[in-house]
């Protein structure tokens, strides 16, 4: 049985998709995350659910199919805690859970690049809904730039590894200042800038790499950056969503420019 979660908001049937329809879109789909396409039914229902919204279906069929299953349950979970999910509490439970299967496909399929990106995506979430003084003691900072660095290297076109590793430097530099983030983690203006950059340059489309790099600017740099930042939220605004995330990140991007 499915979860009882709030359903996506934003009716849209062009985010349906059959199988057919699925594998003509696949291309533009999954231009950020390098996903193949499914051999396995039930992974690519799971993959038809996330792109339609469903994602309790996503995360039902793809808990329950083959290993490959488990990128796109881990997708849907955690784009669902972090966009719809209202309650705190559930969020780290969600994010939580989403990391233990990342992890376990990690571990079962070491050179799937998108089941690293995966594993950093829902530890990135679930660090940024506990105390700095807890994410720090669980190690978060390192295992993330692992597993970011690791799913670049599997696969140097992974856009949304890219923005997350930019994301995640900008986030470490605002927490622990910018000579400690640059000696303990690595983490540097420059190096979050140039991620971004290339994120936006690899998959154009995309809101949320424009989102990211303007709250990444913020963090960084202060208000100093605030009106470049606001342009890349307009230009986040103005960009066509191809299924339900894409949409949840431009209407994001609409609320905050509102």
């Amino acid at each position: 049985m499915a979860k009882k979660w709030a359903k996506f908001p934003y009716a849209d049937k062009a985010y349906v998709h059959d199988a057919a329809g699925l594998k003509k879109h696949w291309g533009r789909l999954h231009k950020g995350d390098c996903e193949p396409f499914p051999k396995d039914a039930g992974v690519l229902d799971a993959w038809a659910a996330f792109h339609a919204g469903d994602f309790a279906a996503a995360v039902e069929s793809g808990t329950s199919s083959d290993g490959a299953g488990m990128n796109a349950a881990v997708k849907a979970q955690v784009v669902y805690g972090h966009y719809l999910e209202k309650s705190d509490k559930a969020k780290v439970v969600l994010f939580e859970e989403a990391a233990g299967w990342a992890e376990a496909r990690c571990a079962e399929a070491p050179k799937d690049a998108n089941a690293h990106y995966m594993l950093a995506f829902a530890l990135g979430r679930y660090s940024q809904c506990i105390s700095v003084g807890k994410a720090l003691a669980q190690g978060l900072g390192g295992r993330i730039k692992e597993a970011l660095q690791t799913a670049m290297k599997l696969q140097p076109k992974h856009a949304d590894a890219c923005i997350a590793y930019g994301a995640y430097q900008a986030e470490v530099i605002d927490k622990v200042g910018g000579l400690v983030a640059g000696m303990t983690y690595g983490a540097k203006k420059d190096s979050a800038i140039e991620h971004f950059e290339k994120a936006i340059k690899l998959f154009p489309e995309a809101a949320i790499a424009r989102i990211e790099y303007a709250n990444g600017l913020i963090l960084m740099f202060g208000k100093s950056r605030l009106d470049e930042a606001t342009k890349l939220y307009e230009a986040a605004a103005a960009c066509k969503p191809a299924d339900a995330m894409e949409r949840l990140d431009v209407e994001r991007a609409k609320a905050e420019l509102a």
